[in-house]
């Protein structure tokens, strides 16, 4: 284990934002976390893929990167398994060889950018699928007594992009495992947004999982700016739920709202829309601006602050 000194992040946060960290470290094991964290290095700050975090300066005490790595699988039932994988591996390596070795559940969750241990503090999703759907439970490491837990799903209290690791547990626990449970039979889900219409343009009528996530893939691809060319977090905005009373009222004045009624009796408004009707998509306010194809993503336009983004 080597401890660096004053390290930039400029290249491990997707938004390109040139902080340092005063002191870093990788970690690929639990035994050397607990390492760092017996040297009492504080404030320690937690990274993995950098794809959902906004610095807005210089860091003090440790920045600690998750390279916890490897994947195992389970039989569980007849048509179930148990999937393992270290809390700093690659999440679309994840979906990729589970891809290979035909388990379904990961398909419509492809390319989305980070590790493997962010995935439950966010509770990703996308297209019609959230990674609740297929969690089992997770391991962490309490970052002060260095003791290991399990969480399953119901600890974990997930939400709309939300978890209990976001809320009382934020900052607490280092995420080492994530272990899923996944099907070994067609579990397709393929009427959300554009999939359909994307599969059927590639002239698949029949599509299995790998198609799925190709047809995903591609509709990510079009849609949101590539980090490497353009810093950016990918889509920053949540989508708001609004009360029936509340759509009405919008209604009235927008007709053409759209609009998706949850089951818990609120209406989902796609933020996208809300920022285009306000004007900003495509505007700039320093070295930060609004994407000029996607309204939903933040961009750093060369030379950005945390702090300018975070204006924005």
């Amino acid at each position: 284990m080597v401890i660096q000194k004053n390290v930039s992040l400029k290249g491990l946060n997707t938004f390109g934002i040139d902080v340092k960290a005063a002191h870093f470290v990788t970690v690929n094991s639990e035994d050397a976390l607990r390492e760092v964290l017996s040297l009492g290095i504080r404030p320690l700050h937690i990274l993995g893929g950098g794809s959902n975090l906004l610095i807005q300066g210089n860091l003090d005490g440790i920045v600690v990167k998750n390279e916890i790595s490897g994947i195992e699988m389970k039989p569980e039932t007849p048509s179930t398994v148990l999937v393992g994988a270290g809390g700093g591996g690659n999440w679309h390596d994840l979906v990729v060889w589970c891809l290979d070795r035909g388990l379904c559940g990961l398909e419509n969750l492809s390319l989305i950018p980070g590790s493997v241990g962010a995935a439950p503090i966010q509770n990703i999703g996308a297209y019609g699928v959230e990674l609740k759907d297929v969690f089992f439970e997770l391991e962490a490491v309490h970052i002060e007594t260095g003791e290991l837990q399990r969480f399953d799903r119901n600890a974990c209290r997930f939400g709309y992009r939300e978890s209990i690791f976001k809320q009382e547990l934020k900052g607490k626990y280092f995420i080492t495992r994530v272990w899923l449970r996944l099907s070994t039979l067609p579990c397709l889900n393929t009427g959300y947004g554009d999939i359909q219409k994307t599969l059927s343009e590639m002239g698949i009528s029949n599509p299995g999982i790998r198609d799925v996530s190709n047809a995903v893939i591609q509709i990510r691809k079009s849609k949101l700016p590539d980090p490497a060319v353009i810093g950016n977090a990918g889509s920053f905005f949540k989508n708001p739920e609004v009360t029936q009373d509340q759509f009405r009222t919008l209604q009235a004045k927008f007709p053409d709202i759209p609009n998706y009624p949850q089951s818990s009796g609120t209406v989902k408004i796609p933020a996208g829309w809300l920022i285009q009707r306000t004007g900003w998509k495509g505007r700039q306010l320093g070295k930060a601006g609004c994407h000029d194809r996607q309204a939903l993503v933040l961009v750093n336009l060369g030379g950005a602050t945390g702090a300018e983004v975070l204006t924005l």
